[in-house]
């Protein structure tokens, strides 16, 4: 009866080689999972930024497709497209109707990338990598951001 005893006592606890053991394992495994983390938070704005640009292209479009169809007015020379995205906001005259106003954004997006509302714009004239936007009217958008993405494109280019 005692010996048996004796063997339950001694397999109680851990000891300091088991416990070592296991904080080393424990050590690795948290060190691999670092740098997962990190580019799931990288992707997760990735992500976002190509959200945003989405939505603001699709509001310029169907802008574009209001302005085409003679839905709203527009300034001459415009070739159909918004003036700035606050009009995008703000709305624009819905025909000749006095009071019914038609909007594409809610919001201009935020851009991930740097924090701010402040998108690069092209205008129709523009050229298709210029950095400069001429002013007229937009015809699209790209983040001011020169940071790279994880598949090696600068965030501009998208």
């Amino acid at each position: 009866m005692r010996a048996s005893r004796q063997r339950v006592d001694s397999q109680r606890g851990m000891t300091l080689l088991e416990l070592i053991l296991t904080c080393a394992i424990l050590l690795i495994l948290s060190s691999t999972a670092l740098p997962i983390a990190k580019y799931t938070v990288v992707r997760e704005r990735e992500g976002e930024l190509r959200h945003n640009l989405l939505e603001i292209r699709d509001a310029i479009d169907r802008y574009k497709d209001a302005a085409d169809h003679n839905q709203i007015r527009v300034e001459i020379g415009s070739e159909g497209y918004p003036p700035d995205l606050e009009t995008l906001v703000n709305g624009v005259q819905l025909g000749n109707s006095g009071d019914k106003r038609i909007r594409f954004l809610r919001k201009i997006p935020v851009d991930p990338t740097t924090g701010r509302t402040e998108w690069g714009l092209r205008a129709v004239q523009d050229d298709p990598d210029s950095m400069h936007w001429g002013g007229k009217n937009v015809f699209d958008v790209y983040s001011k951001s020169t940071d790279t993405a994880l598949n090696g494109t600068k965030y501009s280019d998208w």
